[in-house]
């Protein structure tokens, strides 16, 4: 019996021996985990012997932070912000802060010839000084609609002002002067500020001096070394104004254009995947310590502008007549001649819904200016694209209203009645948590529209690094058509 046993007795201690080594072997992993949990675990991985030790450090102080969102609300000290160059207006306790794991922006910037920039602004330089020296003098800019389009000129303030020491940590780009170590090349060329000014052809020229400086900017940048080494993928191109850059698109789309909307360009030329829209500048007052609430705006809707408009503002007069006996709803004409901006900005501070309506593009300042007065924007433009749209939802703050929908009899106002107090509220409050992303300041601050810009176009940094990589997989082999020759790893892509 005992030898029969014995195969058995065997079996049963091998497979205790089993069972223990599997129990240490858990408790060894378990103890493991714990200890890295309680240290913060990235403290013993040595980056320094891994590829690209900044971008390993940026996922580990990204595995920390909150995930669910990229905004949250967090609380913050008060403090003042210079708004519309005239008045201060306190900052809450509680405001909404985006993208807390940013990356700060390397940025190459051409020392383009003032007549580019601040030039057009009538500043006279000193010498041989390309810039104004922002600590005796900042010029200003034009007042009026040329404000809207006004983006070139608070993004090239923002990284002059790189080299000043920067105490509350809100800058999100730093200019470089070495362009290999540069996340993006910055064109600082006032183009939106060139078509307003100087479009106009004045004898005895033969050109418009707006066109002659597209002319001079294609044959600078096409010379340049850092165009040549990404066929300008990597240039960053603003264009704000529709009507901008309207000769040298053509030759400098592959560049990131920050634009309004895309509703003049065609999509081989602009397009959301390659580019950036940024927000208008509001040029009405921003509505400071605003308690008004919803009995205390005693106009329900809310409309003045031009009405007859071309392409798709032809849903503006259509409205005018469907809206323009409805009570409590003002829908009329209106500029920014005379008092026009006061008169708007007492109209939207006084109104609980704004309409936004496509004019001859898809998008207009008026949408900015609802935010400013806390107004709760009615978008009725199918076209429209949106400053930010992936990382805040104006669902929360904004009423959208297909064209189609816009125009049938009584759908419109029956909508914007059957939205009650409650509901009004608290996209009247959430219009309050995210203005600030939309206000163009300098200095700038925590999580203005300068800053939002900056981190729009960081977002699109890594595509791009994406497609040059892949241009280059067989730059090294000589499959030209001449012996010695290389084939241009860019020419089936671009040109």
């Amino acid at each position: 019996m005992a030898d029969r046993n014995a195969p058995s007795l065997g079996l049963i201690s091998r497979n205790s021996l089993f069972c223990l080594l599997i129990i240490t072997s858990f408790m060894f992993i378990f103890s493991w985990l714990f200890v890295l949990r309680s240290t913060g675990g990235a403290q013993f991985i040595d980056h320094s012997l891994l590829p690209n030790s900044k971008l390993f450090s940026v996922i580990d102080n990204r595995i920390s932070e909150p995930r669910d969102r990229n905004c949250i609300q967090q609380s913050i000290p008060n403090r003042s912000v210079l708004v519309d160059d005239e008045e201060e207006a306190p900052r809450g306790k509680d405001l909404v802060k985006c993208n807390l794991n940013k990356i700060v922006l390397k940025v190459f910037m051409y020392d383009l010839p003032p007549e580019f920039h601040f030039e057009l602004l009538d500043w006279k330089p000193e010498g041989d000084n390309v810039w104004p020296n922002l600590e005796t003098q900042v010029p200003d800019y034009p007042g009026g609609l040329n404000l809207q389009h006004s983006i070139e000129y608070w993004l090239t303030l923002d990284l002059l002002s790189s080299r000043f020491p920067d105490p509350t940590g809100a800058r999100s780009a730093i200019r470089v002067h070495n362009s290999s170590e540069a996340d993006v090349i910055f064109v600082p060329f006032f183009s939106s500020l060139s078509y307003n000014r100087y479009s106009k052809v004045e004898a005895p020229q033969k050109k418009s001096r707006n066109k002659l400086l597209q002319e001079k900017l294609v044959r600078f940048l096409t010379a340049q070394e850092e165009w040549k080494r990404s066929r300008g993928q990597d240039h960053l191109i603003m264009a704000h104004h529709p009507n901008s850059l309207l000769d040298a698109r053509r030759m400098l789309w592959p560049a990131i254009f920050i634009l309004a909307d895309f509703g003049r360009y065609p999509p081989n030329i602009a397009n959301v995947e390659k580019d950036v829209i940024a927000p208008y500048k509001h040029v009405i007052k921003t509505f400071i310590n605003d308690s008004s609430g919803f009995d205390a705006r005693p106009t329900l809707l809310y409309f003045q502008g031009a009405i007859y408009r071309k392409d798709g503002g032809f849903v503006r007069q259509e409205l005018f007549y469907l809206l323009k006996e409805e009570k409590d709803v003002h829908f009329s004409f209106g500029s920014v001649r005379g008092d026009g901006i006061n008169q708007a900005s007492k109209g939207m501070h006084s109104s609980k819904f704004c309409l936004n309506i496509a004019g001859d593009t898809p998008s207009s300042n008026r949408l900015f200016d609802a935010i400013a007065s806390h107004c709760v924007p009615v978008i009725i433009s199918d076209e429209i694209e949106l400053p930010f749209e992936d990382v805040l939802d104006y669902s929360e703050f904004c009423i959208f209203v297909r064209t189609s929908d816009a125009l049938k009899d009584k759908f419109l106002i029956r909508l914007i009645r059957s939205i009650g107090k409650e509901e009004w509220t608290r996209m009247w409050e959430r219009l309050k948590e995210i203005e600030h992303f939309f206000e163009f300041q300098y200095p700038s601050q925590e999580g203005d529209a300068v800053q939002m810009i900056w981190q729009a176009v960081a977002r699109k940094v890594s595509a791009v690094r994406m497609k040059l990589h892949k241009s280059r997989r067989f730059s090294r082999y000589k499959l030209g058509r001449e012996k010695g020759s290389m084939v241009d790893p860019w020419s089936k892509h671009f040109w």
